[in-house]
């Protein structure tokens, strides 16, 4: 059970092949035709090269003569150059008090900028502390101020909650 576990993992070269017949690709691209698998083996070995399935969907399987250690790595290096390329969503965080300052307030929104033109989700924060909590109804409305601030660059994802003594929002870059 293991050894066919560990088959199913391995690339389809070589004399892993099992069809009757298969149409033959040169390392040129040309056609050779539809050749039976080990026809198509003994070409491949005369060049030094590997026979490689390329399509199985097709009828007859599509098989290439190529070098299979140098297509493996073309494939890796594709592989590493689009995750390097890839950009992930992060969520930042932008904290602040309900008795901000207008310039304090402002570099907040400032920073919830960049992050947003980044491609980043921003987590509005105003913390309470002791009694500040029964002004809740003042933070929300700072928030919303937040949200109207920066309609043009973000979408409110999650409008305004109070979680324990904290309240939140988030927000989303705009598509």
């Amino acid at each position: 059970m293991a050894l066919i576990k560990q088959n199913r993992d391995l690339p389809t070269i070589n004399e892993r092949i099992r069809f009757p017949k298969i149409r033959v690709i040169d390392t040129d691209g040309g056609q050779l035709g539809i050749l039976t698998p080990r026809d198509a083996l003994r070409m491949a070995e005369e060049k030094e090269l590997d026979l490689v399935l390329v399509s199985d969907k097709a009828d007859p399987p599509v098989c290439r003569i190529m070098d299979y250690g140098k297509f493996k790595f073309e494939q890796e290096k594709k592989a590493r150059e689009a995750r390097k390329k890839q950009h992930t969503s992060d969520v930042k965080e932008v904290k602040m008090r309900y008795k901000i300052e207008d310039h304090d307030y402002n570099v907040r929104v400032t920073q919830a900028e960049r992050f947003l033109k980044s491609g980043d989700k921003v987590k509005a924060t105003i913390m309470f502390r002791g009694r500040e909590i029964q002004h809740s109804d003042l933070a929300e409305t700072l928030l919303k101020r937040m949200a109207t601030d920066l309609q043009e660059f973000a979408e409110v994802q999650q409008a305004p909650k109070r979680e324990g003594r904290n309240m939140m929002m988030m927000l989303s870059p705009k598509k």
